[in-house]
Formats: C-alpha cells, structure tokens, sequence
C-alpha cells in the first residue's frame, strides 16, 4: 500500500480539531485519516506550524508553495508527486489513491454528532477548558445524550492517562538498582500508576477516604 504524505497550514495541533471553532473539513478528515490507517494505511502529516523543514526539504511542495503560497495547502502528496492541493481529499479519493475500492462501500457513520463527542475527547485530551464548554454546548444542541458525551470524556481520559502509567513505571524500573525506600513518594505513585491489562483499561480507584480530595482539579 502506497504511503501518503499530506502537508498541513499552520494548525495548532497535529490535526488542528482542539480549536473552540473547529473546521468541519479538518474532523471530517481527521476521521478519515483514522479510518484509513485502521486498514493498514501509511497516512503522515506535516504541520507547517511545527514542522517546516519537511516543507523546505520536499521538492513537489516547495515548487507549490513557490507557485501558489500558502494557497496550496493542505497538499497530499503521493509517490514523490502532489496529486492534491488546497483541499483536503475525500474518503473516496483516500481509497482510490490507497487501493482500498472495497472499503468505501460501507455507509459512513460519522455525523455532525459523532464530531461533536470527537471533539469532546480531544478537549479532554489536550485540557483544553473553553473547548470543552464549546463542544459540551453544541453537543447538546444536537441532542447528544449525557451518557453518550460521559463515555466520550471517560474513554479520552483513559488514553490519556495511559502515556504518565507508562512513564511512572519506566522510571521506578530504571531507578530500581537505587532501591527507593517502600514508603518514598516515588514508590507510592509508581504502584498506583502501574500498567493496566490495555491502553484503555480503567486506572485504579481511590481509597473512599480519599473521594472528597480526589475531586478537587488540583
């Protein structure tokens, strides 16, 4: 499967979808994105915000940028030549470009809804409180149900907690040969942060006695 290449405008994220306002063609393509490499595609994006020597370094999209300035982005890129630009394609035009004829058979799923409980995620992602009350409001205009943005909330949560399990574990396994006394503060966090059975497993409960201090932000 050919590998696709797509060079972003300044964005302020990777996929630019934690604005306040978020672009419906930048969700709609962040789920096609998704949706592609789910199906073994090779899909990078460059940012031009944070990226732009891979800008400078490619050829194809220096010699568009010369052309057309910024104008030209977003750009995909496909076997060293561009065969998009100013847009962002469409899942049609991903599976054509990556031989996945079949795949675009099945009716798409994603609704103004579904963008609206995405977003939600990565509000929570990226602890991003004016998003969060932004995306919580349109949500509910469209008649998101509570349940349905609480498991939204709860499963971004879980993803996002599962790199800082990770890392907590990382470091009390390098700093074993130091033997951290059992009672340390180092100790304490690593046993409560140790790795679940999968990325999204839920993280261990609070003790009751600590339930009124956990639900303090700080």
């Amino acid at each position: 499967m050919k590998p696709i290449q797509v060079f972003d405008p300044a964005l302020c994220c990777s996929t630019g979808v934690c604005g306040v306002e978020v672009d419906q063609a930048l969700v709609s393509f962040a789920a096609d994105v998704d949706w592609a490499q789910g199906q073994g595609a090779t899909i990078e994006r460059f940012n031009l915000a944070q990226q732009p020597m891979a800008f400078a370094e490619n050829a194809a999209v220096k010699a568009a940028l010369e052309r057309s300035g910024e104008a030209a982005l977003p750009l995909v890129v496909l076997e060293g030549g561009v065969v998009l630009s100013g847009r962002y394609p469409s899942r049609d035009e991903l599976s054509h470009w990556l031989g996945l004829t079949d795949a675009t058979d099945a009716p798409s799923i994603f609704s103004a809804q579904v963008a609206e409980l995405v977003a939600i995620g990565t509000a929570i992602g990226s602890n991003c409180e004016p998003c969060l009350k932004y995306h919580y409001a349109e949500a509910k205009k469209l008649g998101v149900s509570a349940a349905d943005m609480r498991r939204a909330v709860d499963l971004a949560q879980k993803v996002k907690e599962a790199p800082a399990r990770a890392m907590l574990d990382l470091a009390q396994r390098l700093l074993e040969p130091a033997a951290a006394p059992a009672g340390s503060k180092l100790a304490a966090i690593a046993v409560a942060a140790a790795p679940a059975s999968s990325c999204c497993s839920p993280a261990p409960a609070a003790p009751a006695a600590n339930a009124k201090a956990a639900s303090k932000c700080c």
